[in-house]
């Protein structure tokens, strides 16, 4: 892989496998569940649920389809069981962490209509068995509703999650599993887990380094831009200190280990990623502030109700109204609200080339005021094209012929650019022989019966050669024949055609554009005049990337877009983080979303969406919601004196038609 100083692109990787199910660590009642139990719940609940509301009546309303017969009531107490038993055990594990973190939110609401409906009815079929003359209602038909809806809802939302991907361990397969460790004088392969500081470890010419360590012997070209992001292949010689991860040239070195495991570069990302992500899976979402709310709304007006009506009619009377207080707060269509958004907006968003994993971030995209982005990959193609060609008394066609003949065997970037330019010049295909690489600086060989070298400027200098430098930006090699430069190319990362449009429209949109990228401060700055950027933040490394992330969410919520390993961390911290579907699979992991058309303007389509469907769950929060403001004082009897009091059959049909409204309007979020 070695060449001549030629900035080395960010390597491509394919695509991860993708999987049709989510994380669980957006709620903590399903955090220790997977898909597979989760499927098996609902599908079990489901088929119970189906004939409790054909022989139970809603709220002592009898239905239009309501089947009855001896012993239906008995019927139903089994099978609601059966159901307590299966369908429930998700919430009350969830009620019991927001409980203990001092923070009820849905699974506390949802648990509590839960016990309430199910409980109250094993009450009312015990009273009517040995008090038959009282009449007291039960409300199988609403728990059992309730839990079936709920249960709908996480496999809606994990369903239409994909598989997030766990960055560190991308990470750690970054390491080779086997190191060539030094015992006296000769090498034993040992698994890299049992290096320590100390040892000496051979590394081969295209493997990765085992640990960070120091160069005892050898030459060589390290490849370190997906660690740092630097895209220009770094020269390695004894003293020069390597990064476990990053992959050697054509060289063979001796390396003594500095660092390894935990205390490596690798292991230290791991533990900064581990940490950025965990902060963001913390972020309460909208469902869950309304739910929390409600459940102190509920609770209260039920207790005041309870204390208020208890001297006035009596016991019996004033659980009657603090239970139907209740029964009315169940959260079925606030359970549907924001799932069926958000099933919508991933297909929609899917549809437009945007996979989005964690919908927690997406509420951030109404109040973006920063967008951070790396620069290889992300606003340049990341392969390199040829900007300028002299020469010095020197046929530029016979030039280009041979300098593509020197890189015919190379698949370096710049060599490929090279091989393309001559391609499009229609240069004159030549042979090159006795092709060998110069370590740390190109390449040499036999052309048309002459001996030519392929350098860096480096070469030049150290080799005390009289030359004229180019002036031009990017990478520039020269082509020596014998100790004469005949000829001279420049290369640079080619824009993006896309990039200056999106640019653009972050800055109509009164939105920041910031590059952060660890590339050197020339070619930084290059690219962000040309794109009229100007906050620039060159040679940044990884840890880095996360305090400029932190610094700038201290003035607003950030996004940032990445693709390369050493972008994960900061894509982990941002409010909102974007992959470029063409990058790592540790960035993929990382995101919030990834971009699989590697088109910037679909980024700007998805913003749209995400706003046009943030309005959607706010509307949906409240109908959901919403009809407790007007159905939880009437129930309570707060207009009892004028004799208004809500009929718990009128509170069923509010909450059965809140939850269509919440369905039919999740249907009409569109993608533009």
């Amino acid at each position: 892989m070695t060449h001549h100083d030629h900035d080395a692109a960010q390597m491509a990787h394919p695509m991860p496998m993708l999987h049709d199910h989510g994380h669980m660590a957006d709620d903590p009642g399903m955090a220790h569940m997977d898909m597979t139990d989760l499927a098996k719940r609902f599908w079990w609940s489901l088929a119970l649920m189906l004939p409790i509301i054909l022989i139970t009546p809603l709220m002592d309303m009898t239905l239009p389809f309501t089947i009855q017969f001896p012993g239906d009531t008995w019927v139903t107490t089994i099978l609601a069981i059966a159901l307590y038993i299966i369908g429930t055990p998700p919430f009350f594990n969830g009620a019991k962490a927001e409980l203990k973190a001092k923070k009820p939110a849905m699974m506390s609401l949802v648990s509590l209509s839960l016990l309430v409906t199910f409980w109250y009815s094993i009450y009312a079929l015990l009273a009517q068995l040995f008090w038959p003359t009282q009449h007291v209602m039960t409300f199988f038909w609403e728990f059992a509703t309730l839990t079936v809806i709920m249960l709908l809802g996480h496999r809606i939302e994990m369903t239409a999650t994909m598989q997030a991907g766990d960055a560190t361990a991308q990470l750690q397969a970054l390491l080779p599993q086997i190191a060539h460790v030094q015992h006296g004088d000769h090498m034993m392969d040992m698994p890299v887990a049992t290096l320590e500081p100390g040892m000496v470890v051979q590394v081969l010419a295209g493997e990765a380094f085992p640990a960070d360590g120091i160069i005892l012997t050898g030459e060589s070209q390290v490849d370190e831009s997906l660690m740092t992001g630097e895209s220009r292949l770094i020269d390695k010689t004894p003293g020069r200190t390597v990064v476990g991860g990053t992959i050697n040239g054509n060289g063979t070195l001796s390396v003594k280990v500095t660092q390894a495991g935990a205390q490596s570069f690798v292991g230290q990302l791991q533990t900064t990623l581990a940490a950025s992500a965990g902060t963001k899976s913390q972020v309460e979402t909208r469902a869950d502030q309304v739910a929390s709310y409600l459940f102190w709304v509920a609770l209260i007006v039920a207790i005041a109700s309870l204390l208020i009506w208890l001297p006035i009619h009596g016991l019996s009377y004033a659980i009657n109204v603090a239970v139907t207080v209740l029964v009315i707060a169940c959260p079925h269509a606030l359970g549907l609200a924001v799932p069926l958004v958000i099933q919508r907006t991933k297909a929609l968003a899917a549809a437009q080339g945007i996979l989005i994993k964690n919908h927690k971030a997406l509420s951030a995209a109404n109040h973006l005021r920063y967008i951070l982005m790396d620069k290889t990959g992300t606003l340049t193609t990341g392969q390199f094209k040829v900007t300028q060609l002299v020469t010095d008394n020197f046929d530029r066609a016979q030039a280009l012929g041979i300098m593509a003949a020197l890189d015919a065997q190379s698949t370096h970037p710049l060599a490929q650019g090279i091989l393309n330019y001559a391609k499009q010049q229609q240069a004159p295909v030549m042979t090159a022989t006795q092709v060998e690489n110069m370590a740390g600086y190109g390449v040499a060989g036999m052309v048309a019966g002459a001996h030519f070298r392929l350098v860096s400027a480096r070469y030049l200098t150290d080799q005390q050669l009289t030359y004229t430098p180019l002036q031009a930006e990017g990478t520039i090699s020269y082509l020596l024949q014998h100790e004469h430069v005949v000829a001279a190319v420049a290369q640079g990362d080619a824009i993006k055609p896309t990039a200056p449009v999106f640019i653009n429209y972050l800055k109509a949109q009164h939105l920041v554009p910031v590059l952060v990228t660890g590339d050197n401060h020339q070619v930084a700055h290059a690219v962000a005049a040309e794109l009229g950027i100007t906050a620039v933040h060159a040679q940044v490394s990884p840890q880095e990337k996360i305090t400029l992330v932190k610094t700038y969410q201290k003035q607003g919520a950030v996004m940032m877009i990445g693709d390369g390993i050493n972008d994960a961390p900061a894509l982990a911290q941002a409010d909102l983080s974007v992959a470029i579907g063409a990058g790592t699979q540790v960035a993929q992991a990382a995101a919030d979303t990834v971009l699989v058309t590697n088109q910037l303007p679909t980024i700007i389509d998805f913003l749209k969406l995400t706003k046009r469907a943030n309005k959607k769950q706010i509307e949906n929060l409240w109908w959901g919601a919403g009809y407790n403001l007007l159905a939880l004082p009437l129930a309570a009897g707060a207009l009892a004196s004028f004799g208004l009091m809500l009929n718990p059959m009128v509170g069923a049909i509010l909450m059965s038609l809140s939850t269509v409204i919440v369905a039919l309007n999740a249907m009409t979020l569109k993608a533009s």
